[in-house]
């Protein structure tokens, strides 16, 4: 049974990954050709979309949070531990236990206050672009903090795992 639990596991992190990952390309394809098709009809036509400045900088704020999300995944977000690399191997963790706590109780923070604009975004039926209700827009902010909260809270628990087996052995 735990073989299938952990398959099926398996095959949602991959998923996951497949969605973060075509998301990213998507989202990139589609700033650009937005970003220069503006750019060719101010220049050419006089002219140009509307929203589409708007539209530019909703799906950086995107693009960002996934990014981020992906980041926190792979472990490849940014990370100042000058103190790993002269500490002995086996006190080596505590900066990661440190910095994985920290930051996990940072996102958590940060997705229960977007949790929050999200909330007062509906109760004030704000809008962006042409109407939108921007909570639509604006739902990647508690979403991906949460799941970097969740990614890691899971790394903390692994390096302290990984801590307590180094120092009974």
């Amino acid at each position: 049974m735990s073989e299938k639990r952990s398959g099926l596991l398996h095959r949602l992190e991959q998923w996951g990954t497949a969605a973060e990952n075509a998301s990213l390309v998507i989202l990139l394809g589609a700033m650009m050709i937005l970003a220069v098709g503006q750019i060719v009809m101010r220049i050419f036509f006089n002219t140009g979309v509307v929203w589409g400045d708007e539209l530019l900088k909703l799906m950086v704020l995107w693009m960002a949070m996934i990014a981020s999300v992906a980041a926190s995944r792979s472990d490849r977000h940014l990370r100042i531990d000058i103190i790993s690399h002269f500490a002995p191997k086996k006190y080596a963790r505590v900066p990661r236990l440190v910095v994985d706590a920290f930051a996990a109780s940072i996102c958590g923070v940060l997705a229960w206050q977007s949790w929050r604009f999200i909330q007062l975004s509906i109760e004030f039926e704000d809008t962006v672009l042409v109407g939108i209700p921007s909570w639509i827009a604006h739902s990647i902010l508690p979403l991906a903090f949460a799941l970097m909260c969740y990614r890691f809270f899971l790394s903390f628990i692994a390096e302290s795992i990984g801590f307590l087996k180094t120092d009974s052995q």
